[in-house]
């Protein structure tokens, strides 16, 4: 069962026990990544770009349900911080 991300204007929430802040996402995604390689061999990440991303599976983390996370309107004045890949709490 795949679901959506939330924008900016929603958020995950457990429709069993209410989380709004700690889910397990698995996801795929498709990228194209700009490497850049020093004369050693190691190497970084200099540019990515996310070309296509499927969330299959959203778990609350506190109940472990699985099927029972649902995309809500955030409350009217809260924002949202940029945050690690998924960008939204």
């Amino acid at each position: 069962m795949s679901t959506t991300m939330p924008t900016d204007a929603q958020r995950w929430r457990c429709t069993q026990c209410g989380n709004l802040t700690r889910f397990d996402v698995t996801r795929t995604v498709r990228s194209r990544d700009y490497l850049h390689f020093d004369l050693s061999g190691d190497s970084r990440f200099e540019e990515s770009e996310t070309l296509s991303e499927t969330v299959e599976q959203v778990r609350c983390r506190w109940c472990n349900a699985v099927d029972s996370v649902e995309v809500v309107d955030r409350p009217a004045g809260e924002t949202v911080a940029a945050e690690g890949p998924v960008g939204r709490a």
